[in-house]
């Protein structure tokens, strides 16, 4: 059965105001009710230039407390990097369709990569207004170039330059986050995988949306990742759920978007939170951002670890193989 992009349904059949019902959300998921439009704290914003390294991992420590998100500015990958990454994802998607179907994931494949519109199940059956494009970019053994786009031919090269850069600002980001829990530097990073961390690259592409009220990007959800590490475009519409509101993600050029996923949450034990979150999109604009999400091994066990563990705070979550997490996450399953 051929599955119908978003991308395409856009280009293809709409009026000005109206979109299939099967992307109209509940009332209380439509983001022109639920997003909330008071007086908003911001997501905290830490620099990794700050020559007081305490200071860095205190800041790193309290946002993962407070929200399980922070953006990071002064980050040391190059801002050209960043916009080049952009324009070769960019391109890619304004390939002409049948062009990108050549990497579409194959319907029987137990794999996340490829080109699609779907990941997990949806509660109420109802879609998200994204195509996307999931490839692993690290480690080398675990790459699949079936997968990565050949137009533009710059597509490879880009993805493997940021793969190394991204790799640096992940090991400070583990190191600082173990420190920050009172652990020794490679402890949590040790604790989600060590140097087989899988890093899986996610271009998500929202068209323009003749009714943005009614639908969402992505709805809400937590990433099951240990950790994700996003490069938003310049059109908003990330939200946070903070104190029992949707708030908007302010947009910082350059800046990199940092998520504490469930790994995480369930190594420490829950004292870094998973962020919940979801995206909303725009009437004119495209929205595109790059998440790259760091991995356990299938066959890792992730538990709480034992240093953040004792008589007064037991273990909270069950240790299981990070495949079996995935899949009942994915399917909508109880852990």
């Amino acid at each position: 059965m051929e599955v119908e992009r978003v991308q395409a349904i856009v280009s293809s059949s709409l009026t000005e105001d109206n979109i299939p019902t099967e992307f109209i959300r509940p009332e209380d998921e439509q983001p022109a009710i639920t997003t909330f439009h008071g007086p908003i704290p911001d997501i905290p914003v830490i620099d990794f230039s700050d020559p007081d390294q305490d200071n860095i991992i205190r800041l790193i420590a309290n946002a993962c407390r407070d929200w399980g998100i922070f953006q990071v500015v002064n980050h040391g990958i190059p801002f050209d990097l960043i916009q080049t990454l952009q324009l070769v994802g960019k391109q890619f998607f304004n390939l002409p369709q049948e062009e990108k179907e050549v990497y579409a994931k194959p319907p029987s494949a137990h794999t996340i990569e490829g080109y699609g519109s779907k990941v997990g199940e949806d509660v109420n059956g109802k879609k998200n207004w994204s195509d996307y494009l999931f490839h692993r970019i690290w480690p080398a053994s675990c790459i699949n170039h079936q997968f990565w786009p050949k137009n533009p031919p710059s597509y490879r090269a880009v993805n493997e330059e940021y793969a190394q850069e991204v790799r640096k600002v992940v090991d400070k980001l583990f190191k600082w986050l173990s420190i920050g829990l009172g652990l020794e530097a490679d402890v949590l990073k040790e604790g989600a995988g060590g140097e087989e961390i899988e890093y899986l690259m996610k271009i998500n592409y929202y068209p323009p949306c003749p009714r943005p009220d009614l639908t969402l990007g992505v709805a809400s959800h937590t990433d099951l990742s240990a950790m994700t590490v996003l490069v938003p475009n310049e059109v908003p519409g990330l939200q946070v759920f903070k104190d029992d509101h949707w708030i908007d993600a302010k947009y910082i050029p350059g800046a990199l978007i940092v998520h504490i996923g469930d790994q995480i949450e369930i190594l420490s034990n829950g004292k870094y939170k998973s962020v919940l979150h979801r995206t909303t999109v725009d009437k004119k604009k495209t929205r595109m951002s790059w998440p790259v999400f760091l991995e356990p091994p299938g066959e890792f066990v992730v538990g709480s670890l034992p240093q953040l563990v004792d008589p007064q705070n037991p273990p909270k979550y069950k240790p299981k193989k990070f495949k079996d997490y995935s899949y009942c996450k994915l399917n909508k399953l109880p852990q």
